[in-house]
């Protein structure tokens, strides 16, 4: 089954439900989707043949990771994700460590980027059973920086207090990022984007292999 469809499966049954509760939560979400799809400024998004800007971001156990250093090994692939609360995110994730090996033998490295703290990312690593490096852009600097970040309408508050936000992200600001993917070459250049603020669309990892045969 390929990824988008595994998405569509989930939203499709969430969506559909009889349960009068989740029935009003769906209808919220609906609205809020649609209205993040009509505002979201995609242009401001950083664009193919740009450079990319620099970082270090801590893995799980606190190490700082930069971009220099893993450039070093080859071109990058970066997913973003809003975090291991979002079924999306984690079909996602599940998808691309699959793939994994043969990104490996293309010499890319495959990273993951959450605004979620170290201690989370330890147990998205686990889950998931991630092989990949899992960082974390405490705050969105990082994302910012790429024009990647929602800021995430009241209503949501309240639809994902279970998440424990501030302990998961340590703010309540409920800013994440628009998941999408980047493959940048070995020169440290954006060669490809996919950025889509219906957060249950996903690019289907042969996509990223297609990209990156095209490098």
């Amino acid at each position: 089954m390929s990824l988008q469809k595994a998405c569509e499966e989930v939203y499709n049954s969430f969506q559909q439900t009889t349960n009068p509760e989740y029935a009003k939560v769906a209808s919220t979400i609906r609205t809020v989707t649609a209205n993040h799809q009509a505002t979201f400024d995609l242009s401001a998004v950083i664009q193919p043949g740009n450079s990319l800007p620099p970082f270090v971001l801590p893995d799980p156990t606190g190490t700082p990771i930069s971009s220099s250093q893993l450039l070093d090994h080859g071109p990058l692939l970066i997913n973003f994700y809003r975090g291991s609360w979002c079924p999306y995110c984690n079909l996602e994730l599940r998808a691309l460590q699959k793939l994994l090996p043969e990104f490996k033998k293309r010499n890319v490295t495959l990273i993951a980027i959450s605004a979620e703290l170290p201690d989370t990312t330890v147990e998205t690593k686990s889950k998931l059973e991630l092989e990949f490096p899992v960082l974390s852009d405490v705050g969105n600097v990082f994302a910012r920086k790429l024009g990647i970040v929602w800021k995430q309408p009241d209503v949501m508050k309240d639809l994902l207090a279970y998440t424990e936000w501030k302990k998961r992200y340590g703010t309540e600001d409920m800013e994440v990022v628009v998941a999408g993917t980047f493959l940048v070459d070995k020169e440290g250049l954006v060669r490809n984007v996919f950025v889509e603020p219906n957060w249950h669309e996903r690019l289907e990892p042969q996509t990223a292999l297609d990209w990156i045969d095209a490098l």
